[in-house]
């Protein structure tokens, strides 16, 4: 009779966005899913070998069990086993083995796939980290970033499942389906015809309930969330106030109630829209074994067969072994789409192709000079609208150059040119007098040290954050970073030292504190070009006077690019870039500009001279 795993089985069905986002399954498709289990062919051949060898075995049991029923019967089967105690003594412990073996070779088969499964998603998840950290900046903007990490952790995770249960799942059915149909044909061809004739009946009402079912729990689905939406909208602070002032206590109710109604309705007819059909295939499994109990008495009684009791107990066995197969391949057809549009999700990032790479014939920077040019430079975000436009300027090694200008003008782009965080549209920027796109990312990037408002501190010690920069840095290079930075005093009155913990994104330490940490990473690098990125406008006075104090010296000493907002700051430039649109509207020193009468004037009154006075 049929088990947990025969005609009760779940039935699954894909819903109505599934189907239309079901992808299409092409040879290219199946051949590039197919060639991360290249690799692990070995393990898979014997992963098969596994399924034929412990199919066969689960099925033998069946088969004994005939022969059981034979010798109780009183005869005598011949051979090794004989007749009586002693033959049913051998048939038992031969089953026993068989079920063992079968078993035994489940939990190898089982070790095998998780094996494979693990690896295959190892090997994914390398390519896809690798992938990502070759994409730019407008990658990661655009892109939302939970889909990100879904794609990463879920998706590739769901590929474990895949493997462990599609894959195998499809062998397994089908290899116990086919033997146990030589099984039945061996016994007797008419039993077997009659049997699997019967398989379809049971089904048809499974696909039938579990339909309905689907059905009938996507509208509970939707009436649930009407009524966690009325929940939401009138029992919220504001919500309630509002039903109050407007006297709508009894209608809202209403509203609820006709919800909560509707709600328990579709329950109820979710709950019982199985029964009748289950009703119907309870009797129906009974009609397999009766028609061949039926259909072998009369061989055995009126055609005097050598069909034996023993054997009709065989094949009635043998068709309860066939309902969990055959509905499981049913489902089939929702867990291989299911599984390609998961494959898909991930060969869609696979195929983004980074927008920022190395020419084929890009040069190492090597004893880099930090000089700066930007030459009729165009920028857009998004090929329409300009963010920088006609961009022209010189940054010579050793000088250091402030850019200022309102908010949104265009300024942190500017730099972020420099490193290739992004591309121009037009023009060029050189770095050392080559195009940067001429220079490896690896080596250019290794000469810029950018320290920006937003400081991001690794969850580890001062000593982790600082070796990000130069992992080979000794003990004394990183003090002398520490103290250049302003921070060395700060991290001898900690008890741990440069192994004090920062905590996540450094939020066991101040911002000036995170600030100078930050700093003295960048120094540590020992760039070419120093970049300061707004790295005092979140600040208080006191902790901006302590990153000043670092500051100021190391422009004195490096080129450098400062975007600031603070006097103090632009004052120690050589020269002054005012941006305004994405345009150089102004250039000159302090004194030049602040009576000059156009926007830096304008900034120097409202913004910076208030800061110089704070």
């Amino acid at each position: 009779m049929p088990g947990p795993g025969g005609p009760r089985g779940r039935t699954q069905f894909l819903t109505e966005e599934e189907k239309q986002n079901s992808p299409r399954i092409t040879k290219a498709l199946l051949t590039r899913v197919f060639s991360y289990l290249k690799p692990y062919w070995r393990q898979l051949a014997l992963v098969l070998i596994c399924i034929i060898v412990s199919s066969v075995c689960a099925i033998f049991p069946s088969i004994l069990t005939g022969n059981i029923i034979d010798v109780l019967t009183g005869k005598d089967l011949g051979g090794w086993f004989g007749a009586g105690v002693s033959a049913l003594i051998r048939l038992i412990l031969f089953s026993l083995a068989l079920n063992l073996a079968s078993n035994l070779i489940g939990v190898g088969e089982a070790y095998l796939n998780n094996w494979i499964a693990q690896h295959i998603s190892f090997d994914m998840r390398n390519q896809m980290y690798r992938h990502l950290q070759k994409m730019s900046q407008r990658f990661f903007t655009s892109e939302n970033q939970g889909d990100i990490i879904t794609r990463m952790t879920s998706d590739i995770s769901g590929v474990e499942s895949v493997i462990t249960n599609t894959f195998t799942s499809i062998l397994s059915n089908v290899i116990t389906l086919a033997v146990a149909v030589i099984a039945m044909f061996q016994k007797n061809w008419i039993l077997a015809l009659v049997g699997i004739a019967v398989v379809p009946l049971f089904t048809l009402p499974t696909r039938l309930a579990g339909k309905a079912s689907w059905k009938l729990a996507g509208e509970a689905q939707a009436c649930n969330d009407e009524i966690n939406g009325i929940l939401n909208e009138t029992l919220s602070v504001s919500g309630q106030l509002l039903v109050k002032l407007f006297s709508r206590e009894e209608k809202e109710y209403q509203r609820y109630e006709d919800a909560n109604a509707r709600m328990i309705g579709l329950n109820i007819r979710a709950r019982m829209a199985g029964r009748w059909f289950f009703m119907l295939l309870n009797t129906l499994t009974t009609i397999g074994p009766m028609l061949l109990y039926l259909v072998g008495g009369i061989l055995i009684m009126q055609r005097d067969s050598s069909l034996s009791v023993g054997d009709i107990t065989v094949l009635v066995a043998l068709l309860g072994r066939m309902y969990g197969p055959v509905n499981s391949l049913l489902n089939i057809q929702v867990d291989w789409i299911r599984s390609m549009a998961m494959f898909t999700r991930i060969f869609e990032y696979y195929d983004m192709q980074p927008e920022i790479d190395d020419r084929p014939d890009a040069k190492i920077l090597t004893g880099a000079k930090g000089e700066i040019t930007f030459e009729h430079v165009d920028f857009s975000y998004d090929g329409d609208r300009k963010i920088l436009k006609d961009i022209n300027f010189t940054l010579h090694s050793g000088d250091c150059i402030a850019i200022v200008g309102p908010s949104g003008s265009g300024k942190s782009t500017i730099v972020n040119l420099i490193p290739r965080l992004w591309d121009v549209s037009a023009g060029r920027v050189t770095f050392d007098g080559r195009d940067v796109r001429d220079w490896t990312l690896h080596s250019l990037r290794d000469e810029v040290g950018v320290v920006t408002q937003e400081t991001y501190l690794f969850n580890g010690t001062i000593r982790d954050n600082l070796l990000y920069a130069k992992p080979e840095a000794t003990e004394q290079e990183m003090i002398e970073a520490c103290k250049q930075a302003n921070i060395y005093d700060f991290i001898q009155k900690q008890p741990e030292g440069l192994d004090t913990l920062v905590g996540n994104r450094g939020l066991k330490l101040s911002g000036g504190e995170k600030q100078r940490i930050s700093i003295a990473r960048a120094l540590l690098k020992d760039p070419a070009l120093l970049i300061f990125d707004e790295a005092t406008s979140a600040l208080d006075s006191i902790s901006e006077a302590a990153i000043q104090a670092a500051i100021n010296p190391l422009i004195e000493e490096r080129t450098s690019i400062l975007i600031a907002h603070r006097l103090s700051t632009i004052l120690a430039a050589d020269e002054i870039l005012v941006v305004r649109d994405g345009e150089i509207v102004e250039r000159g020193t302090h004194k030049e500009l602040v009576h000059a009468g156009g926007t830096y004037q304008e900034l120097y009154e409202t913004q910076f001279s208030k800061a110089m006075e704070e």
